[in-house]
């Protein structure tokens, strides 16, 4: 006989294990789907938590080094590959193991296996140990992505890396080119540098992260270009063929060397949604152009009984907005009024230095026509930063330009993912310049910066003399 819940979840990453678990709080029946041991996915098994944990020890790395100008002096750091490994794949263990307790704890019917969508309101789990059946009155897809494959650099290669295959650091090449300038690529380039290899980044536009504001990228690319052997941009890969003692890759656009020798090519440009769900057909749900899931503001899609989140119904593919996601569609299903309209979802990249931002961007305010004033607070004059000898920082206010109002806030230096939330809750509280300037932010603080950028709105910030524009 098949197994009967009111809501199915299929694909248990974060938006799927956080829709899974809210709608058990709510007292709902739930089964949750996916073909790992434990809930998890993408993101603990194979993206933001693996490689998080190999930045953690590529930035002690660069401390250590970087201490050396402070008068403390350590000797060269001897790499033990295995043991790395090891550390990373804990972190990933320990973490996917909590998450399978608390779906436990919150009575959850995990399932493990692949699923097929046999209905509108019915699928099939096929595991090694045989089907199972599933009736369902809601279903929430929570399918993830892929990482994005040119047909043009398809070699079956183990030289040849994707991020997943990039994270399992096979080992510490002495030569790897990272193909794509953006937050994947630069943070796995990142990590390979810092252990050791030489790492060339090559980009097809004129800039690394495109969808920063270039003055928020600055600090980064300017350590980039000497942690890194070769930034190239404005430049793309036509051929790769593999050879004995490496990869040849030929380049095409504003590069000199027009063909190079890399130990390891690693793939980044980006990742496609999940959305070719098996059985998709059998259902009324509809896939656009760039192969997302149409979603409806709660997230329904054109299946009634259908809803979908997280990276397959739409950018940003990010894992918080998954989990945001997921808790009004779980809403919309138990009949509340809810719907997914956010003023603000924050971006970070995980380099050293780290860039955030969140709303709207001075790039895309100009674009959009609208009428902002920008004000910036250097670290250079941040007491918090110079002790920690980090200067090379920015905070930044995008400002509605007649009433002050925040619209978008990025900061780039150490540890700006931890201060970008203040950011989000200035834009989503409708906050204005006047009352950042207002809330007294502690001393000495990174926070301070964006305390200081408004007062440097009304030319009264204390640290920099920079007078209002009359």
């Amino acid at each position: 006989m098949a197994q009967t819940t009111q809501i199915a979840v299929l694909g248990a990453g974060p938006g799927g294990y956080a829709a899974a678990f809210y709608a058990a709080d709510l007292g709902m029946q739930v089964t949750l789907i996916d073909e790992e041991k434990n809930p998890g996915g993408v993101c603990l098994y194979r993206g933001c938590i693996p490689s998080k944990a190999l930045l953690h020890v590529a930035k002690v790395v660069d401390e250590a080094a970087h201490a050396s100008k402070w008068g403390v002096t350590y000797g060269a750091p001897a790499i033990d590959v295995d043991k790395l490994r090891a550390y990373k794949q804990g972190v990933v263990d320990k973490l996917t193991a909590g998450v399978g307790s608390v779906a436990r704890l919150r009575k959850v019917n995990y399932v493990q296996g692949r699923a097929t969508l046999t209905g509108p309101k019915a699928l099939k789990v096929t595991a090694a140990s045989g089907d199972t059946d599933i009736q369902f009155e809601h279903l929430i897809l929570a399918t993830g992505s892929h990482p994005t494959k040119i047909p043009s650099l398809a070699l079956d290669s183990p030289r040849m890396m994707d991020s997943t295959s990039g994270l399992e650091l096979p080992d510490v090449p002495k030569s790897l080119l990272v193909v794509g300038g953006g937050y994947i690529g630069l943070e796995l380039g990142t990590v390979y540098a810092t252990l050791g290899s030489k790492v060339s980044v090559v980009e097809m536009t004129s800039g690394l992260l495109p969808g920063a504001d270039r003055d928020l990228v600055q600090p980064l690319e300017k350590r980039l270009k000497t942690l890194f052997a070769a930034i190239m941009l404005n430049t793309k890969v036509v051929k790769v063929a593999e050879e004995k003692d490496g990869i040849r890759v030929t380049f095409e656009g504003e590069v000199a060397e027009k063909e190079q020798l890399f130990d390891r090519v690693l793939v980044a440009i980006g990742r496609r949604p999940n959305s070719k769900v098996p059985g998709l057909e059998t259902t009324r749900v509809k896939v656009d152009a760039k192969g997302f899931i149409e979603t409806d503001p709660q997230r329904r899609t054109a299946e009634p009984s259908i809803f979908a989140i997280g990276d397959v119904a739409g950018e940003p593919m990010l894992a918080h907005k998954a989990s945001h996601e997921a808790r009004v569609a779980v809403e919309a299903i138990a009949g509340h009024k809810a719907v997914f309209e956010p003023q603000a979802i924050p971006a970070v990249v995980f380099t050293d230095p780290e860039i955030a931002w969140c709303g709207l961007t001075e790039a895309q305010a100009k674009e959009q026509g609208v009428d902002v004033e920008v004000a910036k607070f250097p670290w250079g004059a941040l007491s918090r930063a110079i002790t920690v000898d980090r200067p090379e920082g920015l905070t930044k206010l995008v400002l509605e330009k007649s009433t002050g109002r925040v619209l978008g806030v990025g900061v780039s230096g150490s540890g700006a993912g931890e201060l970008i939330a203040e950011g989000v809750l200035a834009i989503e509280m409708g906050a204005s310049a006047e009352d950042l300037k207002m809330v007294i932010h502690p001393h000495p603080t990174l926070s301070e910066s964006v305390m200081e950028a408004a007062e440097v709105f009304f030319g009264q910030s204390t640290h920099v003399y920079k007078p209002k524009k009359k």
